[in-house]
């Protein structure tokens, strides 16, 4: 589990998050019409990505923990 929460906290960090949100910003830089809540979005994504990552993986390497060190 300790392991799974370590991917789990990659891919929602970096990949969903940080990547995700880059490419949403760079599709509505190139649309025709810009959104402005797809932009915010897109940003916040970005900014959030390490928090997203971290919790994400807190969901599964604390109860991998705790079965590790359980009798």
């Amino acid at each position: 589990m300790i392991l799974g929460g370590v991917a789990l906290g990659l891919y929602v960090g970096v990949w969903v998050c940080l990547v995700g949100g880059i490419i949403a910003v760079i599709e509505q830089v190139r649309a025709d019409e810009i959104e402005a809540a797809a932009v915010a979005w897109g940003v916040a994504r970005i900014l959030c990505a390490s928090l997203f990552g971290y919790l994400s993986a807190i969901a599964l390497v604390l109860p991998g923990v705790g079965i590790a060190s359980s009798d």
